[in-house]
């Protein structure tokens, strides 16, 4: 990587055993599983991991965040939420991981190691309290949609990708797979 290239991190997070609540890491997934990227950017499954996440996302200059929100929005809502500088950051206080996450940035802020652009998209859910490994029909429906928006994010702030081929299969094993069959 050069000295001018952004250090880019795509972090999913979210309970992949709580239907909707996976969805982040569900977008996680499906782009290390179809993609490979350019080496500044790194695709996480930051899970629930919250304070566990500080290093990644200390050595990101580029966040982009993909999660669950409530935001009085219609299920299945995508929203694109911007963090400027770390209190704007902080305001997306409509996160499903609202205490993990803001407390992950928070920390970070006094150490002084915050990335320079922060980006969440977040997705309205149908259902996150049932657990089940699917997502809902209508989620399910919004991760291709989602996963476009998250590459197109990259390819602005200079990185890139490539789809996956037979000769360059992803590696990355799916230790909870999504159940297609019983969605919520």
């Amino acid at each position: 990587m050069s000295e001018t290239e952004k250090n880019i991190l795509i972090l999913g997070v979210g309970n992949v055993l709580f239907t909707d609540e996976g969805f982040g890491v569900r977008v996680a997934e499906e782009l290390e599983q179809k993609y490979t990227f350019s080496p500044n950017v790194t695709v996480l499954d930051g899970g629930t991991l919250g304070l566990r996440l500080m290093g990644p996302i200390m050595e990101a200059d580029y966040l982009i965040i993909v999660d669950i929100v409530l935001n009085e929005g219609k299920p299945g809502e995508v929203f694109r939420l911007l963090g400027e500088n770390l209190s704007k950051a902080c305001a997306f206080t409509n996160s499903m991981h609202q205490t993990d996450l803001l407390d992950t940035l928070a920390r970070c802020s006094l150490i002084g190691n915050v990335p320079d652009d922060v980006i969440l998209y977040g997705v309205e859910p149908v259902n996150y309290e049932d657990m089940s490994a699917g997502l809902s029909p209508e989620l399910e429906a919004k991760l291709p949609e989602v996963m476009a928006m998250v590459l197109d994010e990259v390819e602005e702030a200079g990185g890139s990708y490539t789809p996956r081929t037979a000769t360059n299969p992803a590696t990355e094993k799916i230790y909870v797979p999504r159940d297609t069959s019983r969605n919520s």
